[in-house]
């Protein structure tokens, strides 16, 4: 009985032991890629597990790499993958390029695949051109009409400026400023109507794509639309100024010709108190010169008179300029 329970216990560390030990060491892996023909070691294998590097995530796309010609090892995709990049995706991308004829070795795909643009849909639109459309751009030609003009932009991913170069973003703006200076040196927009691919011509022949993670292949006018008479509303918004301007300074003179106005509306008022507080002053001028003795009554009585004539003929002057005959009371 004691014999059969220690062949029991026995048997069960056996299996506890085996089941610890396939699922540390993949053996099911080591065997297909012994099959592939993907000389790896158990021990790689099992320093993979210690490193915390899952083995599927290498031995699968050696697989795929070794099947497909590719030269790579398994410490290159190791490390790529301790680096943070994307081994399948980058393996993908190396095979896709070798089946297109893209000069593209593996530091180069692991070096874009970690600068976070995505390898394998740089090659594919290497291979398959992609087509860009811009927004709608508005620009004025010479003679003050607007035109809003869109376009296509065809291009094709540049390998070798894929880590450095600008985006999409980049090569968008290029083409709208290409399209406004296009537009804006034109002599009328009739010009740009009748030859839409003027603009294509001289935006492409600008070079905008130096810098750039693409290579522009061909850019389409895909439509143009005449907007508002920007140059006529310019001109009635620089009218209307010019009226409004001219209105303040009239105003403005107005107001100096009122002030002045009043001003010398004041000084009369001034100068006239003063008339009549010197005329207040007369009789005692008079009668002052009368008791020294400068004046006699003789002379007293023609000064009377002649106030007497003076006030007789500023009447007769006011009853003719209202048209008045003055009677014999008047006289």
């Amino acid at each position: 009985m004691a014999a059969l329970i220690s062949t029991m216990v026995l048997f069960a560390v056996i299996i506890i032991g085996l089941s610890v030990f396939f699922s540390f060491v993949p053996l099911g892996l080591w065997i297909s890629a012994q099959a592939a023909g993907v000389r790896i070691g158990i021990i790689t294998l099992v320093g993979m597990r210690l490193r915390r590097v899952p083995p599927s995530r290498i031995v699968n796309p050696l697989i795929k790499a070794i099947k497909a010609g590719l030269d790579v090892n398994v410490n290159s995709l190791e490390a790529h993958y301790l680096a943070g990049g994307n081994v399948d995706r980058v393996v993908n991308a190396l095979i896709a390029a070798q089946r297109a004829e893209i000069p593209l070795g593996f530091e180069r795909a692991a070096a874009i695949d970690l600068a976070g643009r995505d390898v394998l849909q740089a090659v594919q639109m290497s291979v398959n051109p992609r087509v860009i459309e811009t927004p709608v751009v508005a620009a004025v030609a010479k003679d003050g009409i607007e035109l809003k003009a869109k376009a296509r932009v065809t291009v094709r991913a540049n390998i070798d400026r894929l880590v450095g170069g600008a985006g999409e973003e980049t090569v968008i703006a290029r083409v709208g400023e290409g399209i406004v200076t296009t537009i804006g040196s034109s002599e009328n927009h009739k010009m740009v109507l009748e030859n839409p691919d003027s603009i294509s011509r001289t935006v492409l022949a600008k070079g905008l794509d130096a810098g750039t993670a693409f290579e522009i292949l061909s850019i389409d006018i895909a439509d143009v639309d005449v907007g508002d008479n920007i140059g006529a509303r310019l001109e009635t918004d620089r009218a209307e100024a010019d009226k409004r301007i001219a209105q303040a300074k009239a105003e403005e003179r107005r107001a100096m010709a009122i002030a002045r106005e009043q001003e010398m509306k004041a000084l009369v008022q001034e100068q006239r108190a003063k008339v009549v507080e010197a005329e207040a002053d007369v009789p005692r001028a008079l009668s002052e010169a009368l008791r020294q003795g400068n004046i006699g009554a003789l002379d007293y009585y023609q000064l009377q008179n002649l106030l007497a004539d003076t006030q007789m003929r500023e009447a007769i002057s006011r009853a003719g300029a209202k048209g008045e005959t003055p009677g014999p009371e008047k006289r």
